[in-house]
């Protein structure tokens, strides 16, 4: 089954509780959490104090993404936030194998991100370690972007590199996911949907949720 991972970037933060709550209610399976520091991308958001008081609004999963330069040395602050799954970008990683290695040892787990400017080739190595590839189908740094048309292309190559390396690994695609990409986004192998502007940005949060999830599930299926 596809996994809808609403990002909470597009949501009303003076409302999180009860944007949380509507998600949840809906069927959303992950919560995606996006981090950015204001270098390794044009933006800043949440941090770990924002991650910590959520935690103990829902027993959803919160998928983490770094947008950060320096990973490493946020990992452990990351975890005992609340974190779940902690995906780091391949671009931002001096050492990558070294910081997935440190995200399984605290029990997570751990994703790699690729920029629509990134090959999907360079992931073969570290394929084996990670248990989540996200693949950016805008550019990080800012919500309600324009999907990238060459994305679909991109993920068809990540999936068949995952069915030949490590079939379990989740495929995460992120950015300008909505009623008219889904269905590209899924027939090119996403098993994971993060959805932010089309979720939380039109005030039919549950509407937009469920209508994702059938969608995807019955072209999965």
């Amino acid at each position: 089954m596809v996994k809808i991972a609403p990002s909470l970037l597009a949501a009303d933060f003076s409302d999180l509780k009860s944007q949380i709550t509507l998600a949840e209610q809906a069927g959303a399976d992950w919560l995606h959490l996006d981090i950015m520091d204001g270098h390794f991308v044009p933006n800043i958001t949440c941090g770990p104090p924002v991650i910590k008081a959520i935690r103990k609004l829902t027993k959803l999963p919160f998928d983490t993404h770094l947008m950060i330069e320096d990973a490493d040395a946020y990992i452990e602050i990351f975890h005992a936030a609340g974190a779940d799954v902690l995906t780091v970008h391949y671009e931002a990683c001096t050492h990558l194998h070294r910081t997935i290695s440190r995200i399984k040892e605290l029990g997570m787990n751990a994703g790699v991100c690729i920029n629509p400017a990134t090959p999907v080739e360079l992931l073969r190595d570290i394929l084996p370690y990670v248990d989540l590839v996200l693949i950016m189908s805008v550019n990080p740094g800012f919500g309600g972007q324009a999907f990238i048309p060459t994305s679909p292309a991109k993920l068809h190559q990540a999936a068949d590199m995952i069915k030949q390396i490590k079939p379990e690994v989740y495929l995460e695609v992120d950015g300008g996911v909505d009623d008219t990409t889904v269905e590209a986004v899924v027939k090119a192998g996403a098993n994971v949907l993060v959805a932010g502007n089309y979720v939380f940005g039109n005030g039919k949060i549950a509407d937009a949720i469920r209508t994702l999830k059938k969608t995807a599930n019955a072209i999965r299926s």
